[in-house]
C-alpha cells in the first residue's frame, strides 16, 4: 500500500512539475475549445476556407510556424472518423475536442504550445516503398 501511495505521488508531483510523456519540461496549455475562427486567431492565422459544412468546416491556415490544416467538427465521432481514416496518409495531427490541426511536426509542437491538444503520429509508408 505505501509503495502504491509513494509511485502516484511521485507521478504527481512530475505531473506538476510538467514532467511526463510530452517531454523533458514541456509546458501544454490546457486544450483549447471554440469554433474554427476562433481557433484560428489564438495561433494568428487567418484561415482560408476548403470546407463549411455541417458536419465539418476545414481551412488552410499558415503563421510564423508554417502551413497547416485546421478542421472542427459537429460530433466527436465525426472527429475520430476523420482522423482514423487521415492517419493512413502519414502526418502529425494535434488533436483538441471536435478540432484538429495537421501539418509537419514542428508545425503541431508549436501549435500545441497555444492550443494545447494531444500529438497523434499517422502511419508512415517510407518502410512500405521499394
Amino acid at each position: 500500500m505505501r509503495l502504491t501511495r509513494a509511485v502516484l505521488g511521485a507521478a504527481a508531483v512530475m505531473a506538476l512539475a510538467g514532467c511526463g510523456a510530452g517531454g523533458e519540461g514541456e509546458k501544454v496549455p490546457p486544450t483549447a475549445t471554440g469554433s474554427l475562427e476562433s481557433l484560428a486567431a489564438e495561433v494568428r492565422c487567418k484561415p482560408n476556407m476548403q470546407t463549411d459544412a455541417d458536419e465539418i468546416r476545414q481551412a488552410i491556415c499558415r503563421n510564423g510556424d508554417g502551413k497547416f490544416i485546421l478542421a472542427t467538427f459537429a460530433t466527436d465521432r465525426g472527429q475520430r472518423e476523420w482522423i482514423n481514416d487521415a492517419k493512413d496518409y502519414g502526418g502529425y495531427y494535434l488533436v483538441g475536442r471536435k478540432w484538429v490541426a495537421v501539418g509537419d511536426d514542428g508545425v503541431v509542437e508549436a501549435l500545441r504550445g497555444t492550443l494545447g491538444g494531444d500529438v497523434e503520429i499517422g502511419t508512415n509508408h517510407h518502410a512500405h516503398s521499394g
